[in-house]
């Protein structure tokens, strides 16, 4: 499914090197958890992969489902089915949240030479899939994310990613923000959307987010690599002991 390979990247107004030679395969179906200190590089990786500017790739390579990454204008690669959920969504005053979404899926379905959504069956499907995420119907009505909660805005973003049925999904600290109710709503929307062709890249800092999202395999990024990789007792190893043994094990 998403396959990097030595992936470095700097900064393109600072000669900073963030990236160092990421090295990741996500197979379809699973679901990849990366964890870190801060400064890591593990919000680069997310934004390099869905296109964001400010970043400057000096080597290596990223492929989905073979096609290049890297070589895809942002909404080539969301119309090639990946989807990134942000850290902190924005708010888009004056754009309604149906309007939005609608205009959103028709544009992959375009791109993808498929027909255009009814708006009939867009509210049949957008409603089901809302109630599901107990999401209000005032809610669909609202400006996108303007107004909303710090819970309300990430469930919106799965909401999305409901939607657009991407088949590459990363979120970015998507816990961030989040109390205990909040998350385990937004981590019941992420896991009623695991599938066999369905991967996710889940970034996180902490370990209560995989207690309800179980990863398959959780890797440890340091200074612009991938240090250590193994499966989800690693999470609680970090959860225990923190990063510096393992930094001190790959220094």
């Amino acid at each position: 499914m998403l396959e990097i390979k030595n992936l470095q990247v700097k900064l393109e107004d600072e000669d900073k090197q963030i990236l160092k030679g990421v090295d990741l395969t996500i197979g379809a179906g699973e679901v990849h958890a990366i964890m870190g200190p801060n400064g890591s590089g593990k919000s680069t990786l997310s934004y390099v992969l869905s296109g964001k500017d400010g970043y400057e790739v000096t080597g290596g390579t990223a492929t989905l489902d073979g096609e290049d990454l890297l070589d895809m204008d942002p909404e080539e690669r969301a119309a090639l089915g990946l989807f990134l959920a942000f850290q902190y969504p924005v708010e888009i005053p004056g754009v309604g949240n149906m309007t939005f979404l609608r205009t959103a899926v028709n544009a992959q379905r375009k791109a993808r030479g498929e027909e255009e959504i009814s708006a009939a069956e867009f509210l049949k499907v957008i409603r089901e899939k809302a109630k599901t995420l107990k999401i209000d119907a005032e809610m669909l009505k609202r400006p996108v994310n303007v107004g909303f909660s710090g819970g309300e805005k990430k469930r919106n973003e799965i909401l999305q990613m409901a939607m657009l049925e991407p088949k590459m999904c990363i979120l970015d600290e998507t816990d961030s923000g989040l109390d205990v109710d909040a998350m385990k709503l937004v981590s019941d929307g992420v896991n009623a959307l695991r599938s066999e062709g369905r991967s996710f890249l889940v970034i996180t800092h902490y370990q209560r987010l995989l207690d309800h999202i179980k990863p398959d395999v959780v890797h440890i990024m340091a200074n612009g690599r991938i240090i250590k990789t193994g499966g989800p007792d690693l999470a609680l190893e970090v959860e225990q002991n923190g990063y510096a043994d393992l930094l001190e094990e790959h220094a």
